[in-house]
C-alpha cells in the first residue's frame, strides 16, 4: 500500500531449547547400537557388509548383552570412524549421522553460538541430539516396515516422542518413548550377513631374467 512503511519480514522463532538430562552408559549405548545395526542391514552394502565393519559391531553387540557398556561404546566409536572412511559407500540420510563428525576448521567468531552462555550452548546441543535421535528412529522404522518387520506397536512411540520434543517439562518424557522404541526394535532385527574381506593387492610379478 503506497505510503505504508515497509514491514520487516516475519522471523520464525527458533525452536525452544531443552534442558539436558544425564545420559547413562546403558542408554547411550542403546541409542547408538540399534541404529548402527540397521545401518549394517541397508541395501548400501548389497546384503553383505565387510568383516571390517561387522567385527566391531559384533564386539559391541556382545558387550552390550553382557552389560559392558564401555566396550560397547568404544567399539561403536571404531565403527563411526570406519563409516566415514572413503573406501565405503556413502551412507544415506539419516544414517550418516552415525559417522564420526569431521568439522571444517573455522574461526571461533564465525560460530553463531560462540558467544552464548555455556548453559544455553548445552541446551541447544541437547535439542540437536534429541532431533538426531528422532531422525534415526524414523529412518530405522521406515527400513523395518519396508523389510517385513512388525512395527505396528513401535510407530506410535515415535509419534508420541515427536509430540514431546517441545515439552517444557524437559527431555525425560521424550527419551522414555525413544528408548522404548529402540528396545522394542532391537530384538526384531536379523543379524547382518558377512561379506568377503577386502582382497589383498596382487603380488608384483617377478622380473624375468
Amino acid at each position: 500500500m503506497p505510503g505504508r512503511p515497509n514491514k520487516p519480514p516475519d522471523i520464525e522463532p527458533p525452536p525452544p531449547s531443552l534442558t539436558p538430562i544425564p545420559e547413562t552408559p546403558d542408554k547411550k549405548a542403546l541409542r547408538r547400537l540399534v541404529p548402527t545395526h540397521v545401518t549394517l542391514l541397508l541395501d548400501t552394502w548389497k546384503g553383505a557388509p565387510s568383516p571390517d565393519l561387522l567385527g566391531p559391531f559384533g564386539k559391541a553387540e556382545s558387550a552390550f548383552a553382557s552389560g559392558d557398556y564401555a566396550t560397547t561404546l568404544s567399539s561403536l566409536d571404531v565403527l563411526s570412524i570406519r563409516f566415514a572412511e572413503p573406501r565405503w559407500p556413502s551412507l544415506p540420510e539419516p544414517f550418516r549421522l552415525l559417522r564420526v563428525p569431521i568439522p571444517t576448521p573455522v574461526p571461533p567468531h564465525w560460530d553463531p553460538d560462540h558467544a552464548l552462555p555455556v548453559a544455553e550452548k548445552d541446551a541447544k546441543k541437547a535439542r540437536r541430539s534429541a532431533e538426531e535421535q528422532l531422525a534415526l528412529a524414523r529412518g530405522c522404522l521406515a527400513w523395518a516396515a519396508g523389510h517385513g518387520i512388525e512395527t505396528g506397536d513401535l510407530a506410535p512411540r515415535l509419534d508420541s516422542a515427536a509430540g514431546r520434543l517441545g515439552d517444557p517439562s524437559g527431555l525425560a518424557p521424550f527419551y522414555d518413548e525413544i528408548d522404548a522404541f529402540w528396545t522394542g526394535l532391537n530384538g526384531r532385527l536379523p543379524a547382518p550377513k558377512a561379506g568377503k574381506a577386502p582382497s589383498a593387492p596382487p603380488a608384483a610379478e617377478a622380473e624375468e631374467a
